[in-house]
Parts: structure tokens; C-alpha cells; sequence
């Protein structure tokens, strides 16, 4: 009896001590609490070398572990009820989806719900082609065919911007944290040639319009020009990589892979020394842009300011000022003297350069969140990306109010716009890459993978019009950039 009562004492001494450490789960019924008592007792029954308040504690803890699981298994019982009554709704108002099989597994079960009429505003939600329901239940009788070609490994680091040359030889440039610039095969993915003339991240590249120049912007505050001379090699045949109808609605693992050490390129030549070396920003240049001609060249830079140079004398001719935060990307107008600039201030700027007497600048505030990157397209539009996870379409004849919204579920990076097939290709922080038109219809979805596709969040992409073989380019921060074939079908597009 003396010693019952001593482990009796230190069992509630020990009960008590759990009770002020313990997690805060609330108990739903008496019921749970003696289901616990018993499988207390259960264990204090089996033999183990485990003190008793040991045993004990451990108990009370895989007990509130199950009924966390248990909360969570309930709750995901409600939503695929929710999901199962809203697609009854849908039918009910005459929209069938082809592919959208819920009648799996507990979704067999459908809720007693009325189909009562929608309100305006269920109508319009549902109904619009943006909508993650509706877009995630589409199915089309054609679906885009998205093909994984060829991957360019070498860098050492995350690749932040990629950009394809606007002259033959046709190659392709990576910008990369690892301090280095690499010139790429578009036919072999070998490396033809590597710049290492910065002293920190290479953040941007772009290419000459008519030259063989290529334009850097680093984190150690620069801006490069520098010439290459590349010769290609003998094309290889491409492997026999299976056509794959871009993913709307399957899941992959998000297993990653190990990261392992890449090695570089051993026989790849290399320059070190820029022909020109812009100077003048006080902060990191993100981004770098030439401007139509190819006389001026615009930075974007964390301190606030973008600035144009002049290339042939290296001079600064204006400084662009005014946005509150640091920028985040520049682009250019590709046949007039336009820039468009970005920044964490949550707004972007368009700054006309056509009259040189008259330098206007025009402010919109249509993101809440960094404006990511705003490209131009050939026609009269401006795209703009954020990471309020928005991708918004402009007219510049009139840029109030957006022409098209598209809502996703991630971060967007630096988007690109089709010349030829007016598709805008998004890249995401959670490593898709989905494509839109410029209505705001989403088309297909990159296949993703832990066999192919990005593995790390997705900086940018790039469209290639004149590359029958790789059409679209991405870039990610798992040390690679990706060659795709994209195929969208004509009644894709035109809806």
C-alpha cells in the first residue's frame, strides 16, 4: 500500500506538471475521456522499463495527436461536400464538365442540397473563366500539348532572368546568382560561352537587337555590355520525349530532388573583361533593357531609380526618379522609345521617351502587393505581374482600369508575351508555369514533376518565335533553365 500511494503521488504531481505544458486541445465529449482512461490503463497494464509518468505523458500526447487528425479529417469531409454541392449547382444551372469526375471515393456520397436559382454574383464567380473551380473542371476536346525538350545545367546557383537572341546565331542567355552569365546552344544545350566579368549576382540579361552585345545587370551595383563571338554546334537529335497534354487538374509529388553539386562546363571559354561598364546606381541593378535601336540602355536599380545611359559614351543622360521602393524590373518598347519600370511600392511607371523635348511619366496603382515585372507586347498592351498573386492586362490607349484580370494561386515572377500567339506565360513561386491569352482565358498548365520540370521556384520566362524546336524558355532557382515545345491548338486559342 505505501508504495501504490507513492506512485499514485508522483503520477498526479506528474499529470499536473503535463496539464500546464500541454497543448490546449479542446475535448469534444466525455466519451473521448474515457476512451483515453482506458488505454491509460491499457499501458499502465503492459510491461515496459519506461517510468509510469513517462508512459503516461506520452499517451496523453498520441492521444491529442489523433484527435488533431481526426479535426482535420472531418474538416476535409466538409469541403468535399462543399465541392460536390457546388458542382450540383453548376449542373443544375446547365454547365457539364467533361473529366470532372467527383463521384469517387467519399465524394459518392452527394449532398441533399436544393437547386434552388444562383444569385447574380454566384453566377458571375463561377461562370468566369478565371475561376479556380470552373478552370480546374474545364476540359477541352483539344488540349495544348506541352513538350520538355532539352535542359541547360551548369550554373553553380539559382538562375534569375534568361533571354534569347535577336539575331542568328540563335542562342540562349542565362543570368545567374552565381556570378556568371552563360550563353547556351538552343539545339544541344551545350555552353558556348560564359561571362564572369561581375563581381556579384547577375541579375538580367538581354541582347543586342541587331549586334552581337549582350547587357548585364549585377548586385554590384554595374551594368555590362559585352561582345561574343559563338559558333554552334552540330546539331544532336533530340530525344524521343513523349507528348504531354499540359496538367490543369493532376497533382504531382513535390518530392525534391537532392541538390547535389552541379559541376560546370570544363571546356566552355570564358570573358572576364566588359566592353562597357555602366556606373552610377548606389544600390543592387535588378534588371537592364535596351532601348529601340539599340543606342540607349535602360537599368533598374534597389535605389529607387532607373537610369538611361548612353552606350556609346557610357554617360548617364536621365535619371528616372519617383518611385517610393526599390524596383524590381524595366522593360522596353519594342519598336517605340517607351519604359516601362516596376517596383515594390506596389505600383509600376510608364515613362515616354518619344518626344525629346518632353519627358512624361504616367503612374498606375492597379497591384496591391510588389509589381513583380510589366512587359510590353507589339500591339498597344502592357502586362504587369505581382506578387498579390494578379497578372492584369493594359491598354495604353487607356490605362484606368485593367482589360483583363487573372487570378492565380501563387507569387508571380517575370512574365513574357508570345509575339506570334499573344500567350502570356507565367512563372510561379510554388514552381508552375501556366499560360494565359490576353483575355484572361487560362490555356494549359507546364507538366511538373519530380522526373521533369522545375524543382525550384520559377524566375522567368521567355518566348522564342523563331525556334521551331523550343518556342518557350523558363528559368528557376533550382540551377536550370528549360527548353519547352508549346503546341495550343487554334480553337484553344480563340476561346
Amino acid at each position: 500500500m505505501p508504495v501504490e500511494s507513492g506512485s499514485s503521488a508522483a503520477a498526479r504531481q506528474a499529470k499536473q506538471k503535463r496539464k500546464s505544458h500541454s497543448l490546449s486541445i479542446r475535448r469534444t465529449n466525455s466519451t473521448e475521456q474515457d476512451r483515453s482512461g482506458l488505454q491509460r490503463d491499457m499501458v499502465e497494464g503492459q510491461d515496459s522499463k519506461l517510468p509510469l509518468s513517462l508512459r503516461s505523458n506520452l499517451l496523453d500526447l498520441f492521444s491529442q495527436i489523433e484527435r488533431e487528425f481526426e479535426n482535420l479529417y472531418i474538416e476535409n469531409l466538409e469541403l468535399r461536400r462543399e465541392i460536390e454541392t457546388l458542382n450540383d449547382r453548376l449542373t443544375a444551372e446547365g454547365q457539364t464538365f467533361e473529366g470532372a469526375d467527383l463521384a469517387k471515393g467519399a465524394l459518392k456520397t452527394k449532398a441533399s442540397h436544393s437547386t434552388s436559382q444562383l444569385s447574380q454574383k454566384l453566377k458571375t464567380t463561377y461562370k468566369a473563366s478565371t475561376s479556380k473551380i470552373v478552370s480546374s473542371f474545364k476540359a477541352t476536346t483539344s488540349r495544348a500539348v506541352c513538350q520538355l525538350v532539352r535542359e541547360y545545367v551548369g550554373h553553380r546557383d539559382g538562375i534569375w532572368d534568361l533571354s534569347i537572341t535577336r539575331t542568328q546565331p540563335m542562342v540562349l542567355g542565362t543570368a545567374s546568382a552565381d556570378h556568371s552569365a552563360m550563353l547556351w546552344s538552343i539545339e544541344t544545350g551545350k555552353c558556348l560561352l560564359k561571362y564572369m566579368g561581375h563581381q556579384g549576382s547577375v541579375n538580367s540579361i538581354k541582347f543586342h537587337p541587331t549586334e552581337q552585345m549582350a547587357l548585364t545587370a549585377s548586385g554590384d551595383q554595374t551594368a555590362h555590355i559585352w561582345r561574343y563571338m559563338v559558333q554552334l554546334p552540330t546539331p544532336q537529335p533530340v530525344a524521343d520525349i513523349s507528348q504531354t497534354p499540359c496538367e490543369d487538374d493532376v497533382d504531382f509529388s513535390d518530392k525534391d530532388e537532392a541538390d547535389g553539386e552541379v559541376e560546370g562546363p570544363n571546356d566552355c571559354p570564358s570573358i572576364r573583361v566588359a566592353t562597357t561598364t555602366l556606373r552610377s546606381h548606389q544600390g543592387v541593378v535588378i534588371a537592364a533593357d535596351w532601348l529601340v535601336g539599340g543606342k540607349q540602355v535602360v537599368t533598374a536599380s534597389w535605389d529607387r531609380a532607373a537610369n538611361l545611359y548612353d552606350v556609346e559614351t557610357s554617360e548617364l543622360v536621365h535619371s528616372l526618379t519617383g518611385h517610393d521602393q526599390e524596383l524590381t524590373h524595366c522593360c522596353t518598347h519594342p519598336t517605340q522609345r517607351l519604359v516601362v519600370t516596376s517596383s515594390r511600392d506596389t505600383t509600376f511607371r510608364l515613362w515616354d521617351f518619344r518626344d525629346p523635348s518632353i519627358h512624361s511619366v504616367n503612374v498606375f496603382q492597379g497591384h496591391t502587393d510588389t509589381v513583380t515585372s510589366a512587359v510590353f507586347t507589339v500591339g498597344d498592351n502592357v502586362v504587369s505581374g505581382s506578387d498579390d498573386r494578379t497578372v492584369k492586362v493594359w491598354d495604353l490607349k487607356n490605362m484606368r482600369s485593367p482589360i483583363a484580370t487573372i487570378r492565380t494561386d501563387s507569387a508571380v515572377n517575370r512574365i513574357s508575351v508570345s509575339v506570334n500567339q499573344k500567350i502570356i506565360a507565367l512563372p510561379h513561386d510554388n514552381r508552375q508555369v501556366r499560360l494565359f491569352d490576353m483575355s484572361g482565358v487560362r490555356l494549359a498548365r507546364l507538366p511538373r514533376s519530380n522526373r521533369q520540370g522545375h524543382r525550384r521556384m520559377v524566375c522567368c520566362s521567355s518566348w522564342c518565335e523563331e525556334n521551331s524546336t523550343c518556342n518557350l524558355f523558363t528559368c528557376g532557382f533550382d540551377r536550370q533553365a528549360i527548353g519547352w515545345n508549346i503546341n495550343i491548338p487554334v480553337l484553344l486559342q480563340e476561346k
